[in-house]
């Protein structure tokens, strides 16, 4: 195990009914201006932005509104953001909905006060400091922004995504209330649970030793989104599954399962450049490269943990072959991601072979001409991975 140092400062509200307490939570920190920021029609349509700002309201908090964030989202939004922010003299920026509209608020709020763009955050070319504080009403159980110290935006003028981790992207508060996700749409949810349990695997899958106790208790996160998962794509209304998984979905991202231990993320890279270019959704593009990731670490040397997770995940029986039993683990990986009615491969999405080389290149350089740490990638490789994923 390695020395690692711990600080998840987001206040969580975790609970039915917790967001009419939004107006309450802001007021009691002396902020009297508030942006909302949300992204489709769907805060508007099940009534969420009007009790929102009735409960700012209540309270005597001043609010603006900024719509239209769209998925994948956008440093060109994001700086449209940052700049509406600082013309309304907004003093807390709260975003309303799932990772996608909380990225663009994280990044938008490291720029009100300094006029920058947020592309030169993510490019570093500057580093946070006097940043807006970020408040969180959650809407879908995925990406696990609102504790992270992260955020993804794509620039859409030069085709690429890219990512930052900062401990000021840690949100102020978060509330979690698992009535917010019953109205998502099945494949919203299940796109949202196969990023859930990327971030668990990300991790999960290292080269560090003596680390027994992160990995169970992300054996037992991930189990726990494996068990509840069909529950909520046949019972779209079951709080008690709804809850297991928004829950297991801010525990996979917050930093608490990476103590310890190095992360890989060459699948999360890998993506990043798929739905870039392709506009998939992030959790779709996840569902067809980590199980080719998975092929590729099991032939160069990952078979020993590739079948610890197939046995202690996905109960596959402990045959004394590893690479059997790591293989079988995959193959049933595949076939729950298939049960969400996903989609496991390229082909299947209409995308072939043409951009492998310049995503395979870009992916790489982005990280410095090696990717990830459970099976150091090349380009090479990184292309037969996603070859694998055809």
């Amino acid at each position: 195990m390695l020395d690692f140092e711990l600080c998840i400062p987001t206040k969580i509200y975790f609970g039915r009914g917790q967001c009419a307490r939004v107006g309450e939570i802001i007021a009691s920190r002396g902020y009297r201006r508030v942006l909302i920021c949300y992204g489709g029609g769907s805060v508007v349509r099940t009534g969420l932005l009007e009790r929102v700002k009735s409960s700012l309201d209540a309270v005597g908090v001043e609010h603006d509104e900024f719509g239209g964030i769209q998925a994948n989202p956008t440093s060109e939004r994001c700086a449209e953001l940052g700049h509406y922010a600082r013309e309304r003299g907004s003093e807390l920026l709260l975003a309303v909905g799932g990772g996608s509209v909380i990225d663009t608020a994280k990044m938008a709020a490291h720029c009100v006060r300094t006029g920058l763009d947020p592309w030169d955050y993510t490019e570093h070319r500057a580093e946070p400091s006097d940043s807006l504080p970020v408040g969180v009403v959650l809407t879908i159980a995925a990406t696990g922004s609102e504790t992270s110290d992260s955020a993804v935006l794509t620039n859409t003028a030069l085709g690429v995504k890219r990512g930052l981790s900062s401990e000021k992207n840690r949100p102020l508060f978060a509330i979690m209330d698992p009535e917010l996700t019953m109205t998502l749409p099945p494949y919203q949810t299940a796109c949202g649970v196969v990023d859930i349990m990327a971030h668990m695997m990300e991790r999960y899958f290292t080269r560090v030793t003596h680390v027994e106790l992160i990995d169970r208790m992300t054996e037992g996160a991930l189990k726990t989104v494996v068990g509840n998962a069909p529950i909520v794509m046949h019972e779209p209304e079951n709080y008690d599954a709804r809850a297991e998984i928004m829950w297991a979905g801010c525990l996979a991202h917050n930093t608490l399962f990476q103590t310890g231990r190095v992360g890989d993320w060459a699948s999360h890279k890998l993506e990043h450049e798929l739905s870039a270019l392709y506009d998939i959704a992030h959790g779709a593009g996840l569902a067809i490269v980590f199980p080719a990731w998975m092929k590729y670490a099991l032939a160069h040397d990952g078979e020993a943990k590739l079948a610890q997770f197939a046995v202690r995940v996905f109960d596959v029986p402990v045959s004394g072959d590893d690479a059997a039993d790591a293989a079988e683990g995959i193959r049933r990986l595949e076939a729950f991601y298939r049960s969400l009615g996903l989609t496991t491969t390229l082909t299947e999405n209409g995308i072939g072979d043409t951009d492998f080389g310049r995503m395979a290149e870009r992916a790489v350089a982005l990280a410095g001409g090696t990717l990830g740490q459970f099976v150091p990638l090349k380009a090479a490789d990184c292309e037969a991975i996603y070859r694998l994923a055809l």
